[in-house]
């Protein structure tokens, strides 16, 4: 899970338009969320290395799986969004959610 949150935490700067692509056009300041959320998951990622505060990072990674599930939804919704990928993936996708947020629930005890 360390991984999987520090890579992808990185990739939001490296490859930030991806990101930008999927943020709903409803929120403000879409550079400034992407970089948020790009550092959210560096930094709860990081806290997850240590005993004393992984469940901090649990509880953090929880809400900010929840706080961009707009994001799935829109690319879902939205073709130029989607990056072409069939849409019972997407569909797929949103559930998926709930594997990573039972996954960080995990990290809580």
């Amino acid at each position: 899970m360390i991984l999987l949150y520090l890579a992808t935490g990185c990739n939001h700067f490296v490859s930030p338009r991806m990101y930008l692509k999927i943020i709903p056009p409803y929120f403000p300041n879409p550079k400034l969320l992407n970089q948020l959320v790009g550092a959210a998951e560096i930094f709860l990622g990081l806290l997850l290395l240590f005993p004393s505060t992984k469940n901090y990072a649990a509880w953090g990674i929880i809400a900010l799986l929840i706080a961009v599930f707009p994001a799935n939804l829109f690319m879902l919704q939205n073709p130029k969004a989607s990056f072409g990928i069939p849409k019972w993936i997407l569909l797929l996708r949103l559930p998926f959610q709930i594997v990573l947020i039972w996954w960080a629930y995990q990290y809580t005890f």
